[in-house]
């Protein structure tokens, strides 16, 4: 989402600042614009659109200075526009903010009757007035910024500079990472490490609570409450490219595992925020999904099988009724629209040419409540659409998508959950559950790559299999069928995926020694009527490989080989049962030789039809 990036220096920092911006650009964001301290008075330069365009301004104006702050902003309250664009002011000072304030409504009314003068529909510029009416009692920035934050609840990260104090600026962060930069010219801050390498590798991460008072010689760090602190100096071990391979065989080898950072960057705006927003999906987000009658998934591929998910999740919790189509199927076939559906597209690359022209196919029927759930944010299907959730899954190059879709699931379900509230289906303490289960989903998914060498041994069982099938039920069956996928994909085994209710309507036909059996089983309400499915298989001599749950009581015999995950994480489970799948298709593929990153025929990015 939001990028900010912070400089007090002996040098000029306006370069520093814009370079700092495109290095945050993969994050999402529709403005740009910074504030700085140039010959002792505060100029500000705000451009919608591309970080190129507020560069334009900056040469324009020959902008320059020692102390400044720039951000890069993804709209939640009020419309992408040049007066909803960061930084704000107030009485001589100025701040940039990530994340939302949840109590802005009650803080821009104090304010006002205070004679506050608000100029943006955004949540941030609270931030800045509640600080110059700190500093109106005479006291101290670093002390105004800490008094200000007290009045705070919701995520953020904020910088904040003063035209009095040319020569600090005031941080801090709750829930959104901000971490400082340490050089011998100066002190920086960012977002994230990338955009400060430029200038050092010398890193401080703060931690929540924490404010930090930059100088030119160095940091000063306390809680909230003043109380001194110390944050131990890092040396970043970042790569300025981030598609270097590293330590990993394969990109698809190094996206497997790099599901959790990326799953953890994805959710990263929950930060410690109490409760669900729909800002997360946009400054118009409420509005648009408030009477919502149902909702519409396109997609291809993966990307649908993600959709398919979707759909337990969006009736069984939000109560909403939902239809995924294939994308490519849906624009050429006659269907009965209803300007009240919510279309959701989704994409990683988002420029996906049947997924576009589906969407532009249901706009035309005159549905225009339209989301897209995409990787890429400058890219078409973004721009296409009325709302939009930038997955942070970071560069994917390998063509078998893998971090691309448990990011999109995890921003499928915070649009359950967004809905679910809308319509009255989330109680405080189910939205709490929802809250805690989504934080701690990264460091799950940690736990399921653990489970690599058992799945590298079962590898060597299928490398000489010509046929895989795949079984699942419920919201897993659209799990077993990205695994199916996957196989297919990457190692050229043919193999499919059936709701495992089905085996008796044909496909346990094909089942003897010779058709390995993979089954998801999650230790859920079907568990037991998985387990006569999968008696069904034994009984035809066909061999079973097993994924399920730590607390299942499924063991191993003759034919029948277990993998226990770590955890049972309920509506969630299918983000965890699907890495082990994606493991057993990348070891398959090593195992046969094929090209992992590049398999035949295939494409990243499907461009046309």
């Amino acid at each position: 989402m939001c990028g900010i990036v912070a400089a007090v220096a002996d040098r000029n920092i306006v370069p520093v600042l814009l370079e700092g911006l495109r290095k945050l650009e993969y994050r999402g964001y529709d403005s740009a614009g910074l504030a700085l301290i140039e010959a002792g008075s505060l100029k500000r330069l705000r451009a919608v659109g591309r970080v190129a365009e507020l560069t334009a301004q900056a040469e324009a104006t020959q902008a320059a200075g020692h102390t400044g702050i720039a951000h890069t902003r993804w709209a939640t309250h009020g419309v992408p526009c040049e007066r909803n664009a960061h930084p704000h002011v107030s009485g001589g000072l100025a701040v940039v903010h990530n994340g939302i304030i949840e109590n802005h409504e009650a803080l821009r009314a104090s304010l006002k009757a205070a004679g506050y003068e608000f100029t943006s529909d955004t949540d941030t510029e609270v931030v800045a007035h509640l600080v110059a009416r700190e500093l109106q009692t005479g006291g101290d920035l670093f002390d105004a910024v800490r008094a200000a934050l007290t009045q705070l609840e919701g995520a953020y990260a904020i910088a904040v500079l003063r035209e009095a104090d040319p020569t600090r600026i005031i941080v801090a962060r709750e829930g959104s990472p901000l971490l400082l930069g340490l050089a011998d010219d100066g002190t920086y801050a960012a977002s994230d490490a990338a955009a400060l390498l430029q200038v050092t590798r010398r890193m401080v991460y703060l931690e929540n609570g924490d404010c930090a008072e930059l100088t030119r010689s160095g940091c000063r760090i306390t809680r909230v409450d003043g109380t001194p602190v110390a944050r131990p100096e890092t040396e970043s071990q970042l790569s300025a490219d981030a598609v270097e391979l590293g330590q990993y065989r394969h990109y698809m080898q190094k996206e497997i595992f790099e599901q959790p950072v990326a799953l953890s960057n994805t959710l990263e705006m929950l930060g410690t925020a109490r409760s669900i927003q729909p800002g997360l999906l946009g400054a118009n987000a409420e509005a648009l999904l408030a009477d919502a009658g149902q909702v519409l998934i396109i997609a291809c591929g993966t990307s649908y099988h993600a959709g398919l998910v979707a759909r337990y999740w969006l009736e069984a919790i939000a109560g909403i009724p939902c239809t995924v189509e294939v994308a490519s199927e849906y624009r050429y076939r006659d269907s009965v629209p209803d300007p009240r559906t919510l279309v959701v597209a989704i994409s990683q690359s988002g420029e996906t040419a049947d997924t576009l022209a589906a969407l532009q196919h249901a706009k035309a029927l005159g549905m225009q409540r339209t989301l897209a759930v995409c990787n890429v944010p400058e890219s078409s299907l973004v721009r296409e659409t009325a709302l939009r959730f930038i997955t942070r899954a970071g560069p994917e190059i390998g063509v078998a998508s893998t971090k691309a879709f448990t990011t999109q699931l995890a921003a499928l379900y915070l649009l359950t959950l967004v809905l679910a509230k809308l319509r009255g289906r989330l109680p405080a303490e189910q939205e709490s559950a929802e809250l805690r289960a989504l934080r701690h989903l990264p460091v799950a998914v940690g736990k399921a790559l653990e489970l690599e060498p058992q799945i590298k041994a079962w590898s060597e069982r299928f490398a000489m299999k010509q046929h895989a099938l795949f079984l699942g039920r419920g919201r897993h069956y659209p799990i077993a069928l990205e695994g199916a996928l996957k196989l297919k994909e990457i190692s050229y085994i043919h193999a499919e995926a059936y709701p495992a209710g089905e085996l008796k309507h044909g496909p346990l036909a094909l089942v003897d020694k010779d058709m390995p059996v993979i089954a998801v089983a999650p230790n859920d309400a079907l568990i037991e009527k998985l387990k006569s499915n999968l008696q069904e298989v034994r009984a035809r001599g066909g061999e079973l490989y097993i994924f399920a749950d730590a607390d299942s009581e499924m063991s191993e015999s003759d034919g029948v080989h277990v993998l226990h995950l770590p955890e049972h994480y309920g509506a969630l489970s299918a983000l965890l049962h699907v890495v082990p799948l994606q493991l057993l298709a990348y070891h398959v593929a090593l195992v046969r030789g094929t090209d992992v990153d590049k398999p035949r025929n295939l494409a990243k990015s499907v461009t046309v039809e």
